[in-house]
């Protein structure tokens, strides 16, 4: 007689990532329930400038709705990058555990970014450059992690990816970045060239390095 033996069917959960999802796609309805022209203005950003033209002020920098999609931005962009890491055997995708830790580890990345970024433009007086330069950023940014959104849902129940459209994304996002500043750098050119020395020191200190080093971190480990 055969011995049958028995194994435990695991079955990995994706109800976090699910509530996440939804909780993105709230705060997405509150952002175009509470400013409902500025949001139609920002969905056409890819293909009007009439958003970056009204809401070129600094003070609209830490206004509620960059808020709300920022949250939006790094839920997406956390996701992306688990969804990579995933794919290429450094994690598991329906790991809420890793998810925290990389959510937790670009807010803490942005958030002391912005505040080093405040401190040398007090310290230098370029306060006006730096803040303009950094809304432009934000705006495109948190555009680009808007797109990503369904990206991401969709390839996190999915299985089908591969290394070609994982490359593609990174690639498309990185040539979206550099877009970016020369959009902003064209927008702000004549506060730029007023104040190159700085902007050079800036560009070095706080734009170039910390990805450097996260770059280096990633290659080392």
């Amino acid at each position: 007689m055969i011995a049958l033996e028995l194994h435990p069917r695991i079955i990995e959960s994706k109800d976090w990532a699910t509530i996440i999802f939804v909780f993105a796609l709230v705060f997405i309805v509150v952002a175009k329930s509470a400013f409902e022209n500025r949001f139609s203005d920002f969905i056409r950003l890819i293909v009007s400038d009439k958003y970056t033209k009204i809401y070129r002020e600094s003070s609209h920098l830490m206004s509620g709705f960059n808020v709300l999609l920022l949250i939006v931005n790094l839920i997406s962009f956390a996701f992306f990058i688990q969804l990579v890491l995933s794919h290429f055997g450094y994690g598991v995708k329906t790991d809420w555990i890793l998810f925290v830790r990389i959510f937790t580890l670009l807010t803490v990345f942005i958030l002391s970014k912005f505040l080093i970024e405040k401190i040398i433009a007090t310290t230098f007086g370029i306060e006006e450059i730096i803040e303009q330069f950094n809304l432009q950023k934000v705006t495109f940014r948190t555009y680009i992690g808007l797109l990503l959104l369904p990206v991401s849902i969709f390839l996190f129940y999915e299985d089908f990816a591969t290394n070609y459209l994982f490359f593609s994304i990174i690639g498309i996002l990185l040539v979206i970045n550099i877009l970016t500043y020369v959009i902003s750098l064209k927008i702000y050119q004549n506060l730029v060239i007023a104040n190159l020395f700085y902007f050079i020191l800036y560009l070095c200190a706080l734009e170039i390095a910390p990805y450097y080093f996260i770059y280096y971190l990633i290659t080392k480990n």
